[in-house]
């Protein structure tokens, strides 16, 4: 493919033929190739393996869940497109796993659009990459304002993608043929998309900072489970007392419980509206559980003692949970005007500078700096504060060299000047 969109409208006098307008955009209705057969038996991978064996270049990679359907963030299919491979889908619902193809694509680039959301089901599946390209990643460091796979595409190589088939249930099997058309035009397009992000990364020297992250990325842990996950409950501000909030918490992780039994989202199972109102009523009998708008369909009915044996424990236990945790870091902002007016004004202060920043080099400015790295800085100061202490805080905070490199020399002077070293 390999073609750079240029602005503007085409007129066919650029190409001989008066007269003839050509579109700015050409919509992108299928791969050049055909809809490849979806696989799903042991030989079908080992020839898909093959294929990925003999291509040569990065791989394309994406993954397709049923976020918000089924329980999880498993993957459904897998697609993949190296070289001449041609697209290859998968259904990794047919496999144990597919740490088969890692051998195939040892020390292979592979190239995915928003990897912090794929990464963590092809994990599952036993698929690591060696070297990674994010070409969403690679558009916020370019500056791109639009940086969704539709939008970029259409902009840098010219193709408009139907995206309207991102939140199927992708776990309907047979997959409808234009749901595979949809997953299999997002990695026919991928490499060239890589290819011209490149360019731009190169144009405007922020190539070794994006190579950086992409490595940041790969060698990354998947970010751990949150605690006491909930406390995230919708409406949990409606809860009058810790009994109450045990309750809560009890009927949350039996939703979960049955939710990862059934294979189904928690919240389209019972919605949290539900949970809250059952906490709130406390009822102790199978009649009381079933009056509470939300209990009454036939799954939650045949479950009825799960949710009022979860009830009965809050009322029994002798440690309700308490309204809040000790916090994970600097506490609110909110509350740093009294407990370290200091670490306020250094906040705000470097804050600014790395917005200033940020927008001269033409990089969203949490992916410069996050805002929770420049918090922790602040809250707690190396001392004395001189460019060296700083760099050792910020890389242990995880900051990368990159954003050190150009951060320090920004703050410095905020925090030399505030602390008077």
């Amino acid at each position: 493919m390999n073609q750079t969109h240029q602005h503007g409208q085409l007129t066919g006098e650029q190409f001989g033929l008066a007269g003839l307008d050509i579109p700015e955009v050409v919509p992108l209705n299928e791969p050049a190739d055909g809809i490849p057969s979806v696989i799903s038996t042991p030989r079908g991978l080992r020839n898909a393996i093959a294929r990925l064996s003999e291509a040569g270049g990065p791989v394309a990679v994406d993954t397709e869940r049923a976020s918000g359907i089924r329980y999880g963030q498993r993957a459904f299919l897998v697609q993949l497109k190296r070289g001449d491979s041609g697209i290859i889908l998968i259904d990794p619902e047919a496999f144990e796993d597919l740490t088969e193809l890692n051998d195939a694509l040892a020390g292979t680039e592979w190239v995915i659009h928003a990897a912090t959301q794929d990464l963590p089901c092809l994990r599952e599946l036993g698929l690591n990459p060696d070297f990674l390209f994010d070409t969403e990643l690679a558009a916020r460091i370019a500056g791109f304002d639009r940086v969704g796979l539709g939008a970029m595409v259409e902009r840098l190589l010219g193709f408009k993608l139907a995206k309207q088939h991102s939140a199927e249930d992708w776990s309907k099997r047979p997959i409808p043929e234009d749901w595979l058309v949809y997953a299999a035009l997002d990695v026919e397009v991928l490499i060239d998309l890589r290819d011209a992000l490149e360019e731009e990364l190169r144009a405007q020297d922020k190539l070794a900072f994006a190579a950086e992250e992409f490595a940041y990325l790969a060698a990354a842990p998947d970010r751990p489970a949150p605690r006491d996950p909930w406390r995230k409950t919708k409406g949990i501000h409606g809860i009058r007392n810790r009994r109450q909030l045990t309750a809560l918490r009890n009927l949350w992780y039996e939703r979960e419980s049955l939710a990862e039994k059934k294979d189904v989202a928690p919240k389209r199972l019972l919605p949290d509206a539900a949970l809250i109102q059952a906490a709130r009523q406390m009822p102790r009998s199978v009649p009381g559980i079933l009056a509470v708008p939300g209990f009454q369909t036939r799954a939650l009915k045949r479950e009825a003692t799960r949710w009022v044996r979860a009830v009965n424990e809050a009322l029994a236990d002798d440690n309700p949970v308490p309204y809040t945790t000790p916090a994970e870091g600097p506490p609110p902002m909110k509350a740093w005007q009294t407990k370290r007016p200091r670490s306020y004004e250094l906040f705000q202060e470097a804050k600014t500078a790395v917005h200033t920043l940020a927008e001269q080099m033409s990089i969203p400015q949490e992916n410069l700096l996050t805002p929770d790295t420049l918090r922790r800085l602040c809250w707690e100061p190396p001392e004395p504060a001189n460019s060296h202490n700083i760099a050792d805080r910020l890389a242990q905070l995880g900051a990368r060299s990159w954003q050190i490199d150009l951060v320090v020399p920004t703050i410095l002077p905020t925090f030399t000047g505030t602390l008077k070293v």
